[in-house]
Parts: C-alpha cells; sequence; structure tokens
C-alpha cells in the first residue's frame, strides 16, 4: 500500500515562537525580532499579517500588474504596507519600528500602483527603529492602531509615545 505524501507545509524562519500565548501556526502573527508586513485595507475596514509581501507576493498583489503611476489605476482601491519590526528592551517586547506605504489595486482591471523603491527603504527604515505613519489618513490610523493594540496590548504599551502620537486621530 502506497503512503500518501505529505503536502509541504509553508513556513517562515522565526526566532521566536510567534505563537507564544495563543493558539495558531504562525498564520497572521507577528513574530518578535524580525518585520511582519500588516496590510490595512481601508474599505474593509481591517488589518491582517501577510508574510507574502515581503517577496511582493501577497494576495493584494497577486495577480496584479503594478504601473508606476498612480492616476493609470482605473478604480484604485486603497491599502496601506505597514513594515512592523518587534524589538524587546528590558520591560519585554515593543513595536519598535513602524512604516507606512500606499498601495492601490484594481482587482478587476488587474492594475495597481506601488513604489517598489518606497516600499523597500521604508522597509530598511522599519527594520532601523523608525516610526513613519503621520501621513496616513485618519480611518487607516485608527485601524491599524486598533490592530496594533488588540495583537498584543503589552506590545502597545511598551511602545514609543512617538508611535503612539503618530496613530492619535484628533
Amino acid at each position: 500500500m502506497m503512503e500518501k505524501k505529505k503536502k509541504p507545509i509553508g513556513f517562515n524562519i522565526i526566532k521566536n515562537d510567534p505563537t507564544d500565548g495563543h493558539k495558531g501556526f504562525g498564520v497572521g502573527a507577528l513574530s518578535l525580532e524580525n518585520v511582519s508586513p500588516v496590510f490595512v485595507d481601508v474599505e474593509a475596514g481591517e488589518a491582517f499579517v501577510d508574510i507574502g509581501a515581503m517577496h511582493a507576493r501577497s494576495t493584494v498583489e497577486k495577480g496584479i500588474k503594478f504601473i508606476p503611476n498612480r492616476d493609470e489605476v482605473p478604480n484604485p482601491k486603497l491599502y496601506w504596507l505597514v513594515w512592523v519590526t518587534i524589538d524587546r528592551k528590558q520591560e519585554g517586547p515593543y513595536y519598535a519600528g513602524v512604516t507606512a506605504c500606499e498601495m492601490t489595486v484594481d482587482r478587476e482591471a488587474r492594475r495597481g500602483y506601488k513604489s517598489l523603491p518606497e516600499h523597500v527603504n521604508k522597509m530598511d527604515k522599519s527594520m532601523k527603529r523608525h516610526i513613519m505613519v503621520d501621513f496616513m489618513d485618519d480611518r487607516s490610523k485608527t485601524i491599524l492602531k486598533n490592530y496594533l493594540i488588540n495583537h498584543e496590548p503589552g506590545l502597545w504599551e511598551r511602545s514609543s509615545e512617538e508611535l503612539k502620537n503618530g496613530l492619535a486621530v484628533e
């Protein structure tokens, strides 16, 4: 009798266990000592992790031809790709770097806009512990802030005033 081959499981190389404190298989988890791509879907009012964005292969980006001119995307749906870096200090882990990049997608037309150099630059800035979120619109800031708080309240509490002020809505 032939044994059925097990399907390989996609995984990320993560230094610390992303499932600490909650069940899951690294899916949708923010990993410690690493940068994680968090999408803010402004229209849907939600945020989610998609590791595929590390290689421009996220569900948002799949099947989309990105063009350099934002005005050529027929019905642009706004997303923010936010690079979130978690680090540790004596009191515990915190959101050390949080940088946002704009991306628009028209799924029907299979067209989108993003600036690849900006995305790479912002990922680098996040890994270097920069906070760059103040240019986001209020709705997007609120979605991201709520996601970060709900993911792990302690991480948010230990984060810098710069991040909290950057995501504050007036």
